[in-house]
């Protein structure tokens, strides 16, 4: 009994469509957005408090009261811990006395909002990943890349976004 004979052009067909099945599942499985931290929103924001900025020297001169919005008080930053502001994805930390930094508080690994500031460590309930308060790099996984920073200045006692 003789095979019965597939034409060449029906083999490549089937294997086109189990390649693009494959890249699809692939796709699926890929990481989350580890080069910006999943926020789309804060590489825009810049640019909105610099249009605040710019827009300021065009009044009467009194843009000092019209500055960036508080985002906490000094007050409000524990030394060697920090804050998570979750609606703003932001978190704050003081490493040291008078030395504060922003990152944002998106996980690099899957993109959940970290949960806590504690032991010198920004953390990640979702799958254990720890990152640096100081700057914002991995201490443990699975991320694998750093905690992107946010500008972040003290004016007074206010903290605001740069």
């Amino acid at each position: 009994m003789a095979e019965p004979s597939v034409p060449a052009s029906s083999r490549r067909t089937v294997l086109a469509c189990a390649g693009a099945a494959c890249a699809a599942v692939l796709a699926g499985c890929s990481k989350y957005n580890s080069n910006n931290g999943g926020i789309a929103g804060s590489q825009p924001a810049p640019a909105t408090s610099s249009s605040a900025a710019q827009a300021a020297p065009a009044g009467s001169g009194s843009g000092a009261a019209a500055g960036p919005a508080s985002l906490a008080s000094t007050a409000d930053i524990p030394v060697g811990g920090g804050k998570i502001l979750a609606a703003k994805q932001i978190v704050i930390t003081q490493p040291k006395s008078g030395e504060f930094h922003g990152f944002s508080a998106v996980c690099t690994h899957a993109g959940c909002i970290v949960g806590t500031v504690s032991g010198g460590t920004i953390n990640c309930p979702c799958h254990g990943s720890r990152f640096s308060i100081t700057n914002g790099s991995v201490v443990n996984g699975p991320a694998a890349s750093p905690l992107p920073p946010v500008g972040i200045k003290v004016q007074g006692t206010s903290i605001v976004q740069a």
